[in-house]
């Protein structure tokens, strides 16, 4: 995805204007009274805030004219919902919406797919959460959602979970300029104890092999299914340490079967 191309669905990026606030306020008065040229002089002039909004998604591998013309549905019904008389800044407001409306397009889109009666649910799910934060100034529980919608917590959370976006277990979330920690890095291995190569003889026989550090935290990983973080507390040290300590233990005990 080239976000720093300079057209975008026929348009020159480079020559786009910017608005200041002042004349947005004169521009959006006149298009409450129905002027037409000034939507269109405002709409351009807010479509550099669609292409800084679209380079936070630079990763989905989607591209990027896709992205800016959805991001101009978002634009355009930022606008027809806008009011001045919250006196907050457009951007503010629209962001926001631009945001939502390309998340919409990635799950409606997304290789896996949903049907639109969980999506629907989740949506609903989505905006009486929202509703619930602004009334009671906090996050609700799932089972306060479920109420309000009438139906069964284990529904509301199964269509919450069906709209998530797919994470790969080898992305990084952590690296303190060595080895990088991964997703993988912090899922349990609930199911170490029936794999038999944990019982086979060349893995007793390569742990030995190694230090008593390397076996409590080979054991407490694979063996009690702990997280690396949970290793870490454990221990004493950083996460960032067990996760090299793991790899080179790993590595040792290949050597040996």
């Amino acid at each position: 995805m080239h976000i720093n191309k300079v057209e975008i669905c026929g348009v020159n990026t480079s020559e786009l204007p910017v608005l200041k606030n002042d004349e947005m306020q004169k521009l959006f008065t006149k298009i409450k009274k129905g002027d037409n040229i000034a939507r269109e002089q405002f709409i351009r002039g807010n479509l550099r805030l669609v292409l800084s909004v679209i380079q936070r998604f630079n990763n989905r591998g989607e591209h990027v004219d896709d992205l800016f013309q959805v991001g101009c549905i978002g634009l355009i019904k930022a606008i027809d919902n806008f009011d001045l008389s919250h006196n907050v800044r457009f951007s503010t407001y629209a962001v926001p919406m631009i945001i939502g409306e390309i998340r919409r397009y990635l799950r409606d889109n997304n290789s896996i797919r949903v049907s639109r009666s969980l999506r629907d649910t989740a949506y609903k799910a989505l905006q009486i959460r929202d509703q619930l934060i602004n009334k009671n100034s906090k996050e609700p529980v799932i089972s306060e959602i479920a109420e309000q919608l009438n139906l069964p917590r284990e529904d509301v959370v199964f269509a919450l979970d069906a709209i998530q976006d797919p994470v790969s277990l080898f992305e990084p979330i952590y690296h303190d300029s060595g080895d990088a920690i991964f997703v993988m890095d912090q899922v349990s291995d609930e199911k170490s104890e029936d794999e038999t190569w944990i019982d086979g003889i060349a893995i007793r026989e390569a742990m030995r092999k190694l230090n008593d550090r390397e076996k409590l935290i080979l054991t407490l990983r694979f063996f009690e299914g702990r997280t690396q973080m949970e290793v870490a507390e454990e221990i004493g040290i950083s996460q960032a340490q067990v996760s090299r300590l793991e790899k080179t233990a790993v590595k040792h005990m290949r050597k040996h079967i």
